[in-house]
C-alpha cells in the first residue's frame, strides 16, 4: 500500500520544491497537493492537486477526512515579517489556528506532522550559533507566531518533526512570491538600485536542501526538533553580492545600509546561525 503524503502550500517555494522530488525519488508514494489558487507546478501529473484555503476548517477536515494521509508535511504560513506585523489577526489565523486544525486531525489519524518553523523564533542574541536546546525569545510577531505553532505540535500528543530553517532561497515554476535570489536578480535586470543591511547575519538555505530534509524526515519517521540551513554565516549583504557574482549582474545597484536606517515595521534578530554538529 502506497504511503499518502499532504503537502500543504504547494504552490510555494518549498512546497513545488518537494512534490517535485517526490514525484522524482519514489513510486511509493501517493502526493496529495494542497494550496490557494490554481496549480503553479508545470507538472499537472503523479499527484493530486487541491485547491483550499487551510483557514477554512469545514473544508480542511473535509479533505483531510477523505485522504486519511500517513504524512503531512506544512509548509504553508504567512512568512513576510512585516505584514504579520500589522496583520496580527490575520497571522494568528493562518500561522497558529490552522496549526490547531492539522494537529488534531493528525491526532485522529495517527498521522505524523511535519512542521517548518523559523529561525526567527529567536533574538540573535546569543553571540554564538543556535542549537535545538536554546531558548526562543521572538522580536516579532512573525517569530511569536511561529514559536506558538511549534508549541501547538509538541502539545498535541502526536508524531511529529519541527524543522525550523532561514532565508530559504531557489527557483521554481510560476512563484509569485520573491526571495532573496529572485529579488536580487530582477532587481539589477530591471536596474533598480536595492538598499541592503549590513548588519544581519543569516545562514541562507537553499530549497532543494530543506526539501531533502522534509524528505528524510518522511522516511525515517524522525521525531522533535531539528535546525537545517547551509553552514555559511554571511551578511544580508554578503548574500546579495554572491548572487549578482553568480548571475554576473552589476553589483552598482546594491547599496549597504543598516538595519536602523531602513526603519523596518517588524524588529528583526541580528544573528541567527545555526549550530549543525
Amino acid at each position: 500500500m502506497k504511503q499518502k503524503i499532504v503537502i500543504t502550500g504547494s504552490n510555494g517555494l518549498l512546497g513545488q520544491s518537494l512534490v517535485k522530488l517526490l514525484l522524482k525519488s519514489s513510486d511509493d508514494v501517493e502526493i496529495f497537493a494542497l494550496s490557494r489558487g490554481e496549480n503553479r507546478l508545470r507538472n499537472k501529473r503523479g499527484y493530486q492537486y487541491h485547491e483550499i484555503d487551510l483557514t477554512d476548517q469545514t473544508a480542511l477536515n473535509r479533505i483531510i477526512d477523505k485522504i486519511q494521509p500517513d504524512v503531512i508535511v506544512h509548509t504553508a504560513a504567512l512568512t513576510n515579517v512585516d505584514a504579520c506585523e500589522i496583520r496580527k489577526d490575520e497571522c494568528y489565523t493562518i500561522n497558529v489556528e490552522v496549526v490547531e486544525y492539522l494537529v488534531a486531525l493528525c491526532r485522529q489519524y495517527s498521522t505524523h506532522f511535519i512542521h517548518l518553523s523559523t529561525d526567527f523564533i529567536f533574538d540573535g542574541q546569543k553571540g554564538a550559533l543556535y542549537n535545538e536546546e536554546d531558548k526562543p525569545n521572538p522580536l516579532s510577531y512573525y517569530g511569536w507566531s511561529k514559536l506558538e505553532s511549534e508549541k501547538v505540535v509538541i502539545k498535541a500528543n502526536i508524531k511529529y518533526t519541527i524543522l525550523r530553517t532561514i532565508l530559504v532561497y531557489g527557483l521554481v515554476d510560476d512563484n509569485d512570491r520573491s526571495n532573496i535570489v529572485l529579488w536580487v536578480k530582477n532587481s539589477i535586470e530591471n536596474q533598480k538600485n536595492i538598499h541592503v543591511v549590513t548588519d544581519q547575519f543569516r545562514m541562507p538555505t537553499f530549497v532543494d536542501d530543506l526539501a531533502l530534509a522534509c524528505k528524510l524526515s518522511i522516511e525515517k519517521e524522525t521525531f522533535g526538533i531539528y535546525h537545517i540551513s547551509s553552514n555559511e554565516l554571511l551578511s544580508i549583504f554578503e548574500i546579495t553580492q554572491q548572487v549578482a557574482q553568480i548571475f554576473q549582474l552589476d553589483k552598482k545597484y546594491i547599496h549597504p545600509i543598516t538595519t536602523k536606517a531602513l526603519n523596518l515595521t517588524a524588529e528583526r534578530p541580528f544573528k541567527t546561525g545555526f549550530d549543525l554538529k
